[in-house]
């Protein structure tokens, strides 16, 4: 026995000093252990392989485990990568007839070899498990996890650590295609991988309907209003971020799995794209997306601009065949490819369509795919029935049709799914970028087929499984237990309302409902008939009203001077009132030191506008007298001060135009002399009514882009050059919103006067005093739903008492609720409630705008108010059908798959031994947690029915929300609130039949 002066790293041994063939003979076993020796001052590290120990393959049955014919390995050491660092070994392989090759030796012995011939290096399938589980959760690439190994066999760089950073790489590779084999179950057929079909490894979402494993044999024959539960939820987007550099070839890296999971079959999809790639994609109508229409901002310098992806919009899981590669931005051509590739062939007839811009792709959809001409993507549309919808956070930044057409919120069958599945997709792919843009095709195809597998399996297991809530988002019974009280509650509310009505006005409500359900070229229930007239409305219709009391010889005598209009020149002083504004900004924008062209192109505009404002006056004399009064009493006031203080010119954008309503408003400028009559203010008051409601209507649509903007910018946008274009568009917005928000107070104050000489106040209904803190954005989770804030009620109960209704109202016991709390306790997982500020008066501006004492349009208000209510419970109500249907498809589609993994054993008909057993080993076990994954999924479901049937009355409903409106929280995950935005009225679009 020698010195004990040797001790382990990684033994569980407290430290324990040995001899060193003590250690050799206790580490046989452990032969990639850590050992130092003592030198007399201090440990120093030393190899296992210097000690004398060698590792011997097969014999595993031997208590020694020699060979009485060892083979070395090929050179002077075997290199292994494993857990902890970075290993030289000495190995002898078996040299005994039956040993088999040195590969299957290998893999026997827990190694897998980098190369089938004369390997030198292997990794332990343990690493190559860390690694891969590591790499999922921390998206490290396999350069960081390698240097990590490196570094922990050797932190100081005195040693020399053999490199075989290659090798690892080519083994995860392999390792990720083989693991993702084995889960496909291939390795059970009898021709093994060759035959492997295309999208076949792709986990499947079991939510999802797929004919023939999770719904009904009768399915088709249930009747059409229940067809939505089988209907497939498809989200498309694209993503940026996954772009890849111009390094590599398909030559040199094809990639290990051709089409076999998410990504399409490479070849097959680039012939497509170099077919049609003249194809001439039309113009948006709209608002501009750059993706779209400036592909060439995101593709310069990359072979793939990035890639875009098909999922299922309910649980966020990627489609088989349904991602690819975009060369040139978001072509159609390319996004037809996937949208097509994920459906063609399946049985199913309806499907709901979410892309964030559908309104514009799906126009030409079917006449694209006929032109194509290829088999691969021509859908069979026979019976089918698309809907196509925009996600709901995209929605606000659309023009006002989309905003009608293109509403989750109030489309049947959707309940609250909202569309933007894809979003948090690639909230989990992200953070690959940096290591996949690297990468070569092949390789970034494999590494992110492996990754939305995975994404796809945390989906599955956490469906059922709370402790995965943080992966998987919230469960199916979550969500399950969020949407019942809702549905309850939003019924109620819509019960309470529709009370107080007669049953005919009910009858033609719904009749108006369900029309345009069907078809929405018809009256839309959400809309009011009257919109809000804006001020080039105004003038034409005052022209023509002057037109023809001139055609009748009824016009005022004084209404014409100098062949102009008195209705001209007060729109003429509208416009130059709003260029000296705008001048006023451009002014101060220049600061205290503008450049010489800046005060050049400054000299000349205030000279242009003075010119044009001195001859507007010179016209403005003759119908105005007075005008000519106060600006020489300005001028002699001005005089006076000069005489004892010096005294600027007056800017010309500080000009006084004394418009009828600067008249009015000067003290004393009330006489009859003044030219302002009734008809003359009447004009002005409804040409500031048009302009108050045009300066409301561009802040609402700017404050939309301007949140459409930071989402991008958060969304794509990285690097310091990016974020400077970015902020530098963000700031120009701000600039836009000031200047609309500084015209409309100029204009409120206007009518303030020509409402009180006039007499009328209906403008005060729809039009208030805008303060600083009214200029806001919708909240993000209150987008758009203006029932939903504080005093929503107390509007409704207005609206109410405008009919008559208050007594019948107190009859039935109606009671005033606390809107402070946000939503009551409605079941036991009640939490508590974020309290959210109230929608800014601008996005409730048209609905409120009606005329006060106007029965019609009081009656449209309260079907307005009607309409909404009755979408929010139907989505509700269609919510808990889906989610119950789902959580069955679910339990099914386990059943299904764990009978498919039993059906596989025996196939390959080998004869009773080793292969054949481990074979059957591994579907009996893959079958077993399938049917444990459903036991359980089935035992919570059981559990909460049990839970709800023993609520006692009084917590079953719990207190109600404010009014039925939902309160702060109402929503699941996805639901967002029904929306209004910037004067736009939401509605479905109808239904395509292919």
């Amino acid at each position: 026995m020698g010195k004990a002066d040797h001790r382990c790293r990684d033994c569980f041994s407290g430290g324990e000093l040995l001899c060193s063939d003590c250690v050799v003979e206790r580490h046989k076993q452990l032969p990639f252990h850590r050992i130092q020796e003592w030198n007399g001052k201090h440990f120093k590290k030393r190899s296992l392989k210097d000690l004398g120990l060698r590792i011997q393959l097969g014999h595993w049955h031997e208590k020694d485990r020699k060979c009485p014919r060892p083979e070395p390995s090929a050179g002077e050491s075997f290199v292994v990568v494993h857990d902890h660092g970075i290993h030289e070994v000495g190995l002898d392989y078996c040299g005994c007839a039956t040993s088999g090759s040195q590969t299957v030796q290998l893999l026997r012995g827990g190694l897998y070899p980098a190369t089938t011939t004369n390997p030198r290096t292997a990794a332990t399938m343990s690493v190559l498990r860390r690694f891969h589980l590591l790499s999922f959760e921390s998206k490290c690439s396999a350069y960081e996890f390698y240097n990590s190994l490196a570094r922990e066999s050797d932190n100081t760089g005195l040693e020399v650590v053999k490199n075989r950073y290659p090798e690892f790489l080519r083994m995860t590779r392999e390792w990720r295609n083989i693991r993702m084999l084995l889960r496909a179950g291939r390795p059970l057929y009898p021709d093994g991988v060759v035959n492997t079909q295309q999208g076949e490894c792709a986990l499947l979402c079991p939510a999802c309907p797929h004919p023939g494993k999770n719904l009904p044999p009768d399915w088709m024959d249930w009747p059409e209003e229940k067809q939505f539960l089988f209907a497939l939820f498809l989200a498309m987007d694209a993503n940026f971020r996954l772009k890849r550099k111009d390094v590599s070839t398909e030559e040199k890296d094809p990639g290990l799995g051709h089409g076999w999971a998410f990504f399409c079959e490479v070849l097959a999809y680039m012939e497509h794209v170099k077919a049609n790639w003249n194809q001439v994609q039309e113009r948006s109508h709209c608002v501009a997306h750059d993706a779209v229409d400036k592909p060439d901002r995101e593709a310069r310098g990359t072979a793939s601009s990035g890639i875009a992806a098909v999922d299922c919009a309910r649980h966020n899981m990627k489609r088989p065949m349904a991602v690819g590669d975009l060369q040139l931005g978001e072509r159609y051509l390319n996004m037809d490819y996937m949208f097509f590739k994920s459906i063609v062939g399946t049985e199913l007839v309806r499907f709901f369509v979410s892309y964030d811009i559908a309104c514009q792709w799906h126009i030409n959809i079917w006449t694209r795919m006929m032109s194509y001409r290829n088999e691969a993507i021509t859908l069979d549309g026979r019976g089918k029935f698309m809907t196509f919808l925009v996600p709901k956070w995209h929605l606000p930044a659309h023009i006002e049709e989309c905003n009608l057409r293109f509403s989750f919120n109030l489309t049947r069958y959707v309940g609250y799914t909202d569309g933007e599945a894809p979003e948090r997709g690639w909230a989990h792919a992200n953070p690959l970028a940096n290591s996949t843009k690297e990468m070569g095709p092949g390789a970034r195809r494999d590494t992110l087929d492996d990754h939305f597998n995975d994404l796809n399996h945390k989906k599955i297991i956490g469906l059922g499984k709370k402790v995965l809530t943080g992966v998987a988002g919230k469960t199916m019974l979550e969500r399950t237990e969020d949407a019942v009280p809702m549905m309850v509650s939003t019924a109620e509310a819509l019960r309470d309302l529709e009370d107080p009505f007669a049953e005919e006005t009910l009858t033609e409500w719904r009749a108006m409902a369900e029309a345009w359900e069907k078809d929405a070229d018809q009256q839309n229930p959400f809309a009011s008939a009257k919109k809000d007239e804006h001020l080039a409305q105004v003038r034409r219709e005052l022209a023509e009203e002057a037109s023809e009391r001139e055609r009748l010889g009824i016009e005022e005598i004084g209404a014409v001077r100098e062949d102009m209009h008195v209705t001209e020149l007060i729109a003429m002083g509208l416009q130059l009132e709003e260029q000296q504004r705008v001048l006023r900004f451009d002014v101060a924008a220049t600061g205290l030191h503008p450049t010489e062209n800046q005060r050049t192109t400054m000299v000349e505009r205030n000279s242009k506008m003075r010119r044009k404002i001195v001859a507007w006056m010179d016209i403005q004399r003759l119908f105005f007298p007075l005008v000519e009064a106060l600006r020489k009493s300005e001028d002699e006031a001005r005089a006076h001060t000069a005489g004892t203080q010096p005294v600027p010119g007056v800017k010309v954008h500080e000009m006084a135009l004394w418009l009828p309503s600067a008249l009015k408003r000067r003290a004393g400028g009330g006489g009859d002399g003044d030219g302002c009559t009734t008809e003359v203010l009447s004009c002005e008051y409804r040409m500031r009514v048009g302009q108050a409601n045009e300066a409301l209507h561009d802040i609402r649509r700017h404050l939309l882009v301007r949140t459409h903007l930071y989402g991008l910018k958060d969304r794509y946008t990285r690097g310091v050059r990016a974020n400077t274009r970015s902020k530098t568009r963000i700031d120009l917005l701000d600039e836009r919103i000031r200047r609309a928000a500084a015209q409309y107070r100029d204009v409120w104050a206007a009518l303030g006067v020509l409402g009180r000489k006039l007499g009328r106040t209906e403008w005060q209904v729809s039009l208030k005093e805008l303060a600083h803190d009214d200029v806001r954005a919708i909240p993000r989770r209150e987008q758009g739903d203006p029932s939903r804030q504080a005093g929503a009620s107390k509007a409704k109960t207005k609206l109410k008492e405008r009919m008559g209704l208050k007594e019948d109202m107190r009859r039935k016991g109606h009671r005033k609720r606390d809107t402070s709390a946000g939503m009551a306790t409605t079941s036991k997982r009640t939490k508590k409630r974020k309290v959210v500020r109230p929608l800014s008066w601008i996005w409730l501006a048209q609905v409120q705008s009606r005329k006060e004492g106007d029965p019609e349009q009081e009656d449209e208000a309260l079907r307005i108010e009607w309409a909404k209510t009755r979408a929010r419970s139907m989505r509700w109500s269609e919510e808990v059908d889906l989610l119950e249907e789902e959580m069955r498809r679910i339990r099914q589609f386990l059943v299904w798959r764990s009978d498919w993994w039993l059906e596989k054993i025996g196939l390959r008909g080998l004869e009773d031994g080793p292969q054949a057993e481990g074979e059957a080993a591994y579907a009996y076990r893959q079958a077993a947690l399938q049917a444990d994954l459903c036991g359980h999924f089935t035992k919570l479901a059981e559990h909460r029915n049990s839970e709800d049937s023993d609520t006692p009355d009084d917590e079953e409903g719990g207190e109600e929300a404010d009014d039925g409106e939902g309160g702060e929280g109402s929503s699941a995950e996805e639901g967002d609130p029904i929306e209004e935005h910037a004067g736009a009225s939401l509605g479905p679009i109808g239904v395509d039949d292919v």
